[in-house]
């Protein structure tokens, strides 16, 4: 289960690490999304780009399967709660204007 504290940052912009079950190495990207708030069924988007190719995994919050859940760094202030459009921005244009390394 994740800690309260670490709930209370995941939010769009975050830049986070994820480590899943036994794998060795972590999951690290951009928080795009957060849905439902805090109940049960609730998920966060993390996205990175893996040999040149976009990836992104949806992660519960309840899962068991997390093992640790890092935040790496916060946003500045957005003003969006969905960031669905760095999917088709490059890299630069999403640096600059989020304010954070991709």
């Amino acid at each position: 289960m994740i800690d309260s504290q670490v709930l209370k940052q995941i939010k769009a912009g975050a830049r986070v690490r994820v480590w899943e079950g036994s794998t060795a190495a972590p999951f690290e990207g951009l928080v795009l999304a957060r849905k439902h708030g805090a109940e049960t069924g609730a998920t966060f988007t993390v996205r990175t780009t893996l040999a040149g190719v976009g990836v992104e995994k949806i992660f519960p919050i309840g899962s068991p399967n997390i093992t640790k859940l890092e935040v790496v760094s916060s946003p500045k202030k957005l003003h969006k709660s969905k960031l669905y459009f760095v999917r088709t921005k490059p890299a630069r244009v999403v640096r600059k204007k989020l304010g954070v390394t991709i």
